[in-house]
C-alpha cells in the first residue's frame, strides 16, 4: 500500500503506525523497518497496547526503524497526538497514511476500552487548522 501511495503523489509520505500488544513481538521491528523504508517521516504511535506499556512497544517498532539510514521518525505514545503531529508537518502535495485501526472506533489501552477513531481525530486537527475548532 505504501508503495502504490508514493506512486500517487508529488510530495512527502507521512506515515502514522504502531503495532498492537499482546500480539506478535517479533514483528514490531521488522515493521518499524518496513515503514522506515517506505515512508519520509515514520510518526510510531500506539495502536490497541492493550495490557503491554505502550512506550515499549513504541520502542521496539522504533528499534527497528532505526536501522534504516536516514529514516526520519518521530515517537508520540499518544495516537491522537502522533495523528496532529503528522498532519501539522505535511504540506501541499503531501500524503499523511493514518495506518492500522482502519475502520475502529475505540483503543484498548492497559486494558480500559476507549472511544478513538483515527478519522474523527484526523478531522478535528484539521478543523482546528483550518480555524474551525480546536483538537
Amino acid at each position: 500500500m505504501l508503495c502504490l501511495a508514493r506512486e500517487l503523489i508529488t510530495g512527502r509520505l507521512l506515515v502514522v503506525f504502531g503495532c498492537g500488544g499482546d500480539r506478535d513481538r517479533g514483528k514490531r521491528a521488522k515493521m518499524g523497518r518496513v515503514v522506515a523504508e517506505q515512508a519520509d517521516i515514520s510518526f510510531i504511535t500506539s495502536d490497541n497496547p492493550r495490557g503491554e506499556d505502550p512506550q515499549k512497544i513504541v520502542d521496539e517498532v522504533r528499534a527497528g526503524a532505526e536501522q534504516v539510514s536516514g529514516a526520519e521518525l518521530r515517537c508520540h505514545v499518544n495516537r491522537r497526538e502522533a495523528i496532529r503531529a503528522a498532519i501539522e508537518e505535511a504540506v501541499e502535495g503531501d500524503l499523511v497514511v493514518l495506518a492500522g485501526k482502519g475502520h475502529e472506533t475505540t483503543q484498548t489501552v492497559l486494558g480500559r476500552v476507549e472511544s478513538f477513531d483515527d478519522r474523527e481525530v484526523a478531522a478535528e486537527v484539521l478543523d482546528a487548522l483550518s480555524g474551525g475548532g480546536h483538537a
